[in-house]
């Protein structure tokens, strides 16, 4: 779990110089924006050298200020309104050609998030949790808001490779354990969630394992609230730009799984294709292009 910043802060405040007293102030008022500041910058909106700011990190405990602002970033995740997130994208995206700046920044963040998300990848764990869904009795999927479409797509797909697959519907708490009150150890549960947390999948998270299930979570940090319920851990990064969720490392985590399941499973899926070929053909359930047979 990252140090409680603010906290630390707050506690340690009166043994501050007047130069950190400054530093803290802001940061414990403006965090969201803090969290994306450099040193330098931080430095000149609170009127002190960018070694004073250096300096307050290793005061409070980091040992630079890479360190403080990477943990200042994860105490966000789940803190910023929508409204702040607006602000955070309209301080870092500025100049006449706004749109193209847009552009050009929201896909090379993400593909900078895929990038990491591949180095930060424990293997072992994706090994794991691919023979778990291959070896279980029944699948269960909860994702609620944005991170639904993610459980949607990973059970659109799992339902063509296994008999038993529940993409748990969300609409109401009640609903959700209805669907899943006979989830049993021979079970796994898929919960996806991302900032901000859905206490809904956790609390879901934590029903699966007290029956025993495997419960497989893909969310974006060991300090997500899910990290605690899971007993194979999935992690990709999930930035978020502006009011949208970044979800394209978590949808290419879900597409590396399905594939790694599909080659476990490999006669079932063809054995399944040839069988729904045969129905689209005879039910006409696709157009066929021009020179296609």
């Amino acid at each position: 779990m990252p140090m409680d910043l603010l906290a630390v802060i707050e506690r340690k405040m009166p043994t501050f110089s007047k130069g950190q007293k400054l530093i803290g102030r802001f940061i414990t008022q403006h965090y969201d924006k803090a969290a994306f500041m450099t040193a330098s910058r931080l430095g000149d909106t609170v009127g002190v050298s960018e070694s004073t700011v250096v300096r307050f990190a290793t005061e409070v405990g980091f040992e630079g200020y890479p360190q403080l602002q990477k943990n200042l970033q994860e105490i966000i995740r789940n803190r910023l309104t929508t409204v702040q997130r607006m602000d955070i994208i309209d301080g870092q995206i500025g100049g006449e050609d706004i749109l193209s700046s847009v552009l050009s920044r929201v896909l090379t963040q993400d593909s900078e998030k895929i990038r990491r998300t591949l180095e930060e990848t424990d293997r072992a764990a994706f090994a794991q949790a691919v023979e778990a869904i291959v070896t279980a009795r029944e699948v269960y999927i909860l994702g609620i808001r944005s991170s639904s479409m993610l459980a949607s797509f990973l059970a659109f797909y799992f339902n063509q490779i296994f008999p038993h697959v529940r993409c748990v519907n969300s609409n109401s708490t009640s609903e959700t354990f209805e669907q899943m009150f006979r989830i049993s150890g021979e079970d796994v549960f898929i919960p996806i969630s991302f900032p901000r947390y859905s206490q809904r999948t956790l609390k879901a998270a934590q029903y699966a394992k007290s029956r025993g299930a495997k419960v497989i979570a893909l969310t974006d940090s060991t300090s997500a609230p899910l990290a605690e319920a899971a007993d194979i851990l999935l992690l990709a990064r999930s930035e978020m730009a502006s009011f949208v969720d970044s979800l394209v490392a978590p949808l290419s985590v879900i597409n590396a799984l399905i594939v790694a399941v599909g080659l476990k499973k490999k006669e079932e899926i063809s054995r399944t294709y040839a069988t729904l070929e045969s129905i689209w053909e005879e039910y006409q359930v696709y157009e066929k292009t021009e020179g296609a047979k």
